[in-house]
């Protein structure tokens, strides 16, 4: 498999595709209902009030949800035969639940997946672009080979959930990330561990730790720990991600660490020392509370 993905097909996508965005990171996880999504979400948004341009392209295709949780119900406009990214909260975005209706199932073969990733590349106008992340489907399929095939990856961050089931399918889904040379950035663990608001007492409901060990056992970095919070939930379905809701937060604080970690990966400064209020005042959307 590996042989059919080769360095010389990888900087002439960079070059027709997405010449002016520096690096591509896929946000991944092994199987679904890991929260995946959400931490895309934040991670974009933390990275965004760094002062990053960022992109968010929702390659979900079977499953995309984005739009819902960055809030964003308008769809992209078109100028001269191409699509503008919505933008939102400092970060573009592209999904495919913009161009299609609400309740429709979407139902993919394998060269129609190639085809709607392409366009999502080929036909949209990212501009300059520091980070443009694409939030994957769970597991190991067609979008991520295509997406192996298309664009030259500076690498994926795999979520997972402590449990030792979810960790099972997280060394596979980095197994595939190593046969195609894109590289291992590091795991996240969401869900982490849920402290109670009334008592303070800290429960690990999904267990705790299974992660940092995972990242151990497998030589790449652990880029973070997230809390079970229902703060967290409710800023994916109401549109208002945690790390532009409530950034004085601790769950934003812990999205906004591993933002600062992936920054420092690729040689940059997060923050600039700039306050996080200074940060918020220059999103062209920012969440306001009511």
């Amino acid at each position: 498999m590996a042989d059919e993905h080769s360095s010389s097909q990888q900087p002439q996508g960079k070059d027709t595709l997405i010449p002016d965005v520096k690096h591509v990171i896929a946000i991944s996880s092994g199987k679904g209902g890991v929260g995946k999504s959400t931490v895309a979400a934040n991670l974009a948004c933390a990275l965004a009030l760094s002062g990053a341009k960022v992109g968010l392209m929702d390659a979900d295709l079977y499953g995309p949800n984005i739009p819902m949780m960055m809030g964003s119900t308008a769809g992209p406009e078109q100028r001269d035969g191409k699509i503008i990214p919505v933008d939102n909260y400092g970060v573009k975005l592209i999904s495919m639940a913009f161009l299609v209706p609400e309740e429709a199932p979407l139902v993919w073969r394998g060269p129609m997946v190639h085809q709607y990733l392409q366009a999502f590349f080929r036909d949209v106008l990212w501009g300059q672009l520091d980070y443009l992340l694409i939030d994957l489907p769970p597991g190991t399929g067609d979008v991520q080979l295509s997406l192996s095939q298309m664009v030259p990856m500076a690498g994926a961050v795999t979520v997972t959930t402590p449990q030792e089931v979810a960790l099972y399918d997280v060394r596979k889904g980095m197994a595939m990330f190593q046969k195609v040379n894109v590289p291992l950035l590091g795991i996240i663990e969401n869900m982490s561990s849920f402290v109670c608001s009334h008592c303070g007492e800290r429960t690990d409901i999904f267990s705790h730790g299974g992660g940092e060990r995972a990242a151990s056992k497998l030589g790449v970095p652990f880029l973070g720990s997230i809390p079970i919070d229902p703060a967290i939930r409710e800023g994916g379905d109401s549109g208002h991600p945690i790390v532009v809701a409530n950034p004085a937060s601790p769950q934003a604080a812990a999205f906004r660490d591993i933002a600062k970690k992936i920054i420092e990966r690729f040689g940059g400064t997060a923050g600039g020392g700039a306050s996080i209020e200074s940060l918020l005042k220059k999103i062209k959307q920012p969440f306001t509370n009511q």
